[in-house]
């Protein structure tokens, strides 16, 4: 499938004009970039990797405080639908190590702290048999809110309440996943069919000795997600980072099948 992303974002940034920005996809197995480009007025810009290794990041060095960018690329997405079922999960102690830090809580997946509730909701699933029942009970359970949570909702919060955006689906995935012993990384992506259009957050589990990726929210298949960043949890692939200071003017994101 090739999938057309447009991205337009205008911000007031702080007294160092300066944004690291994650918005370009990776260049990895299952898509390809086949165009792309990135335009931001009165810039200059840097490249550097993504978080672990996935991924690409700029650094936007501006000599004027708004910053008007314009992102465009074209993706080739071949990649399998996810079939969960027969997949087994790694033993622990048979896990490379880039595995590991994905079975650890994070700042906003405290996946500690669902240990029982998993062992008791979903213990006698196994591997991908027991993802498959936590993405059910996901679904079953949480309300889609716009609005209602904010960069500051863990995981935790969202147990509570049971509303959020993917965002929030991600991060009871990722935390469920790991809190049943299975590795589970948090990804931004651009996705074909969400409601409202926006930056989306995907989760993948390694199962099987390989990652699978999975939209909690039920809104995009595997083949149509275009892939950016990985990583613990929201805190470690923002779209924008900036050293001070930055203030929101106008955001639009546009994907579609080409």
């Amino acid at each position: 499938m090739k999938i057309d992303i447009d991205v337009s974002m205008t911000y007031e940034l702080g007294a160092e004009r300066t944004a690291l920005l994650a918005l370009e996809p990776a260049r990895i197995e299952g898509q390809v970039v086949a165009e792309e480009q990135l335009d931001i007025g009165d810039a200059e810009l840097r490249s550097l990797a993504g978080e672990m290794g996935f991924g690409r990041r700029t650094w936007a060095c501006l000599s004027s405080e708004v910053m008007r960018l314009r992102y465009r690329a074209r993706v080739d997405v071949d990649r399998a639908l996810v079939r969960l079922d027969g997949l087994p999960a790694a033993p622990m102690d048979t896990l490379p190590t880039d595995q590991i830090t994905f079975l650890r809580p994070s700042r906003y997946s405290q996946s500690d702290r669902l240990e029982a509730f998993a062992e008791r909701e979903f213990g006698r699933f196994a591997g991908g048999e027991r993802i498959k029942a936590i993405i059910d009970w996901i679904a079953a359970e949480l309300e889609y809110a716009p609005g209602y949570s904010d960069n500051a909702t863990t995981l935790l919060d969202t147990f509570e309440t049971r509303r959020g955006v993917c965002r929030d689906y991600a991060h009871m995935l990722c935390g469920l996943a790991r809190a049943s012993r299975v590795p589970a990384r948090y990804v931004s992506a651009y996705g074909v069919s969400v409601d409202p259009p926006d930056f989306h957050a995907v989760v993948q589990v390694w199962l099987d000795n390989r990652w699978h990726l999975i939209d909690p929210t039920g809104m995009c298949g595997a083949d149509e997600l275009v892939l950016i960043g990985i990583g613990r949890d929201a805190a470690d692939v923002p779209l924008m980072e900036t050293p001070d200071e930055a203030r929101l003017l106008d955001q639009r994101i546009r994907v579609s099948r080409a």
